[in-house]
């Protein structure tokens, strides 16, 4: 009987040699941010940003000035046909005008009158001017509207893999919590059972106890044995699961090992109150948070850019072009330069039926239409997927109230239960009852808890702001 006096400290004594082991306790906070600066899919999510940069340069590009020369000669049968040389500088600009100037010198005894200079050669400057087709925007200045909204769109793509990232991670990390704390407290249970089962032997060798009770208690035993062995079981795939998160530079896989613990499962040290969520006003701007919507915004940015240009390829090509020649004189150089002399010209044409031209900004505005809807369709959900775990949350934390009473009631009750059968006025059947629901609220407690915290990195994933960036 003083052995079954013994039993009701043994959780306490459990608590206190946990409270001295070796384990290294491994935050929510640590791990995330080591998820946060090492996993590859962060790397990534960086590289998306410069992905965006590399195509804005690039696209910048068109708008480069650019060095040009050519040469072409004719030499037969010892007579020099024609030589002709043209060297030079365009500079394309913003409004659509290219700025042209550059030298010619053109010989031979058989060249082409047209292409006649004097003998220094001729200089010309002036520039390519379209009055239709590509006055007010062509594919350079597309190119470039297109490329700064993409740079736009990388900064949210970047938000959204590391909100995705973030988000899984941390339900990894609660599934471990989870898992690990399940684990003692069945290690507990086993513990507890086998203590008894020791005590009622002893007491039904000395004829206290009927032996039949032994029974009774080494079942209760097995039983706890195979529930703990399937803790055990899933605390190790937890632990495996949060691990594929964690790595060093985006190149070494790490392992959480036996040793390390996640969270202490002691409600008094969780805070289930977020300032950001309290005071969390749902209202029709709200979802527009999420990066996801904002890079479907920019991606019809884009298509509107696009539009704008196949509109553009409706009107007539019109290019006028004008260039004012001048010889070298001497040491004077272009002191000779007059209005007087000049080279033009003008282009013109369009297609009579228009039919790629208007079938092409059909297939555009087609897709504008498929993306606004397809941006309506993905802000529902993420206005659902707000709400619904911001429901979760705030339930969570008055069931986690409610089952912390709980958990203390029982334990009483348990209690209570154990003193009346130190004094012989209860059953093992008894005891084992309270014990099982005593055991079975510590658990639910916890699984709580675990589904508070999820639901927490639930809605500010929802809200788009989970990685912080």
């Amino acid at each position: 009987m003083k052995k079954l006096a013994i039993i009701g400290i043994v959780l306490l004594c459990i608590q206190e040699v946990r409270g001295q082991d070796s384990t290294y306790l491994f935050s929510y906070e640590k791990f995330m941010d080591q998820v946060r600066n090492h996993h590859p899919l962060a790397m990534q999510a960086e590289l998306a940003v410069e992905r965006g940069e590399a195509r804005l340069q690039r696209s910048r590009g068109g708008f480069d000035p650019k060095v040009f020369s050519q040469a072409n000669q004719k030499y037969f049968d010892g007579t020099t046909y024609y030589r002709l040389w043209d060297s030079g500088l365009k500079i394309p600009t913003w409004y659509g005008i290219e700025v042209k100037g550059g030298f010619e010198k053109n010989d031979g005894t058989y060249l082409n009158p047209e292409n006649s200079t004097s003998d220094g050669g001729l200089w010309y400057a002036g520039l390519s001017l379209p009055i239709g087709q590509r006055l007010f925007i062509d594919q350079r200045r597309a190119s470039l509207k297109q490329a700064k909204i993409y740079q736009e769109s990388t900064l949210a793509e970047r938000r959204i893999l590391l909100n995705e990232l973030l988000l899984e991670a941390g339900k990894a990390y609660w599934n471990w919590f989870e898992a690990y704390h399940t684990r003692e407290v069945y290690e507990d249970a086993y513990l507890l059972s086998t203590e008894r089962m020791r005590a009622i032997k002893s007491t039904a060798i000395l004829g206290d106890r009927p032996f039949i009770d032994t029974l009774e208690a080494g079942i209760q035993v097995q039983n706890r044995l195979l529930a703990l062995q399937e803790a055990r079981m899933m605390e190790a795939n937890a632990r495996e699961l949060a691990s594929v998160y964690l790595w060093n530079d985006g190149s070494i896989p790490l392992e959480i090992d036996a040793q390390t613990r996640p969270e202490d499962d002691e409600i008094d040290q969780f805070s289930f109150t977020d300032p950001a969520l309290d005071t969390l006003s749902f209202n029709s701007d709200l979802p527009n948070l999420h990066p996801e919507l904002e890079r479907s915004r920019l991606k019809i940015d884009e298509l509107k850019v696009e539009e704008r240009l196949k509109r553009e390829q409706l009107k007539p090509v019109v290019d006028l072009k004008y260039n004012l020649l001048t010889q070298p004189v001497g040491d004077e150089g272009l002191s000779e330069l007059t209005a007087n002399n000049y080279q033009w010209g003008i282009s013109f044409g369009i297609p009579i039926f228009l039919r790629k031209e208007r079938g092409d900004l059909k297939l555009t505005r087609l897709k504008i239409q498929s993306a606004e809807w397809d941006l309506l369709a993905k802000r529902q959900n993420i206005q659902y997927k707000l709400r619904s775990s911001f429901n979760e949350w705030e339930t969570t934390r008055s069931q986690i109230s409610i089952m912390d009473k709980t958990v203390k009631d029982y334990s009483s009750l348990l209690e209570g239960e154990r003193t009346m059968f130190d004094a012989g006025e209860s059953s093992l059947f008894m005891i084992n009852s309270r014990e099982s629901a005593y055991i079975n609220s510590r658990i639910k407690l916890i699984q709580l808890v675990s589904k508070n915290q999820v639901a927490n990195a639930k809605v500010k994933y929802a809200l788009g702001n989970l990685s912080g960036r």
